[in-house]
């Protein structure tokens, strides 16, 4: 019998916000994803990475504050780089801990790129805050090159667009690598944000809602399931209200209501939500579970999480 193929979608929790909270996250993280190898299932790992872009965002516009030589690294660019050493971490962490229990499977990161379309309503509306805060003289200096600027509490802040994918450019060789047995950590961030031109391909100044890509990714592969590990043991309606009560499971017409009534929260909930829905719509046999790092080895054996079916 062919292995049970799940696609992991991991949250900020899962790897900290600084490089040495990385180190240390993607320990815990390594043993959560080994308990899922250890029960037999094929795992495709897909990793959030908004703290370390925009630390990287910002070394980099630092670095050409300081050496005029240097040039700003354009946000596809730095995606790219994220999903680089985020993957280093985890792939290097999980590798230890498999090994540690006497099991023994390559696993691979694959610097993934992900299509946009250029004329996405998200780049005439950006909304994703980025990099460094600044002096409103900075704040101009951005948008006479053409760059957006948000005016928040601390300063202003460079925001850019969220457009939805398209396609995942390296899905045959994630598909090829898992198909051979191999642990696959891909799509990084949400991908790296491209533009289609002719035979080329050119990066975008955007990010991709890393919930959005999982439900991709689990669609492109047919995945049995698609777990998304974030900070809740499961979702809740009435979230944060003295009546809020957890959903041990639904349907994604009872999901669709909910999101009607706006039960789930813009910027968290619902694009997780979201991303289960369009993954079922591709896959209806499969199943999606929400749940919390912590509770990765309750949610195999259905002790806990929400657990959404079509």
């Amino acid at each position: 019998m062919s292995k049970k193929k799940v696609v992991v979608a991991l949250g900020h929790d899962a790897l900290g916000y600084t490089i040495l909270e990385q180190m240390d996250a993607v320990k815990k993280t390594a043993k959560a994803l080994a308990d899922l190898v250890e029960a037999d299932l094929q795992l495709t790992i897909t990793h959030s990475n908004g703290p370390q872009v925009s630390m990287i965002h910002k070394a980099m516009t630092e670095l050409r504050r300081i050496y005029i030589d240097y040039t700003p690294a354009p946000m596809c660019v730095c995606s790219a780089m994220s999903q680089g050493y985020v993957g280093y971490d985890i792939q290097n962490s999980l590798k230890s801990e498999l090994l540690s229990r006497g099991i023994s499977v390559p696993v691979s990161t694959i610097l993934t790129q992900v299509t946009v379309d250029p004329y996405d309503e998200a780049f005439y509306e950006p909304k994703k805050a980025i990099g460094r805060y600044m002096s409103k003289d900075d704040a101009d200096i951005e948008v006479n090159k053409g760059n957006y600027v948000i005016q928040e509490k601390e300063g202003y802040r460079r925001i850019v667009a969220a457009p939805k994918p398209i396609d995942i450019v390296e899905i045959d060789a994630i598909k090829t690598l898992a198909d051979a047995g191999q642990i696959v950590i891909a799509c990084g961030g949400g991908g790296i944000p491209v533009i289609e031109q002719k035979h080329n391909l050119k990066g975008a100044s955007a990010v991709i809602e890393k919930d959005s890509i999982a439900g991709r990714l689990a669609s492109d592969l047919k995945a049995d399931e698609l777990l998304i590990l974030t900070s809740v043991d499961y979702v809740y309606l009435n979230y944060g209200l003295e009546n809020e009560s957890p959903i041990s499971s639904m349907t994604v017409a009872e999901a669709k209501k909910y999101i009607e009534d706006g039960q789930f929260g813009e910027t968290d909930m619902l694009p997780k939500i979201m991303a289960a829905i369009e993954y079922l719509e591709a896959v209806p046999n499969g199943r999606a579970v929400i749940t919390s790092l912590d509770k990765t080895h309750d949610a195999i054996s259905e002790k806990v999480g929400t657990v959404i079916t079509a």
